[in-house]
């Protein structure tokens, strides 16, 4: 079983390099909001950020990982004040982990122009939260799964996608459950072919 893994993965390794390699640096903004839907008070979506990057292999079918530095912003706004505050802040960081498989719909690597559709899971580990925030209370790792299109020109590219949060934010859900995220990510950077 043990052999039959290696020479897949062999195979596998040896298929990427042999394909496409373009490396894609990037900078972004995203809005995330929690599923908490209480009537003591919503969640808002604020500007959030991230920088890093991702490697794309294959041609019209690709594989993408990437890791990016992430800071997710959102507000509480409390419409019942009896609890004693108005609102406070849910921010998150971390590190992001994406691996997508693509789909090059138009164009290809020769071309100006090309638009892809890609989808994948993720993981995102929390280094750091808000001050109105318990960092032991919440799951330091999350993992999800997202779907996007991206936009290529030239060498710069623009990637649109949302992604669904499969793991609750905090780790106990018995006193109160804030629930999951939920983020729309923009990224926008250039292509290094290789």
């Amino acid at each position: 079983m043990s052999k039959l893994f290696l020479l897949s993965v062999t195979f596998l390794l040896a298929g990427m390099l042999h394909a496409q390699t373009v490396i894609k640096p990037a900078v972004g903004l995203n809005l995330t909001d929690w599923t908490y839907d209480d009537a003591s008070g919503e969640f808002k979506a604020r500007p959030g950020w991230q920088v890093g990057g991702s490697v794309a292999f294959g041609k019209k079918i690709y594989v993408e990982p990437g890791i990016f530095y992430t800071g997710k912003a959102t507000d509480f706004i409390v419409t019942n004040s009896s609890s004693g505050f108005d609102e406070f802040k849910a921010d998150l960081t971390g590190i992001r982990v994406p691996v997508g498989v693509g789909l090059n719909l138009v164009g290809h690597e020769k071309t100006m122009f090309g638009l892809r559709g890609f989808g994948g899971f993720s993981g995102f580990f929390v280094t750091g939260v808000s001050d109105d925030i318990e960092k032991d209370d919440v799951n330091s790792a999350q993992w999800g799964t997202f779907a996007g299109v991206g936009l290529d020109i030239w060498l710069i590219f623009l990637d649109m996608s949302y992604e669904w949060s499969l793991t609750n934010v905090q780790k106990d859900v018995s006193q109160i459950d804030f629930g999951k995220t939920r983020t729309f990510y923009l990224n926008a950077g250039i292509r290094i072919k290789l």
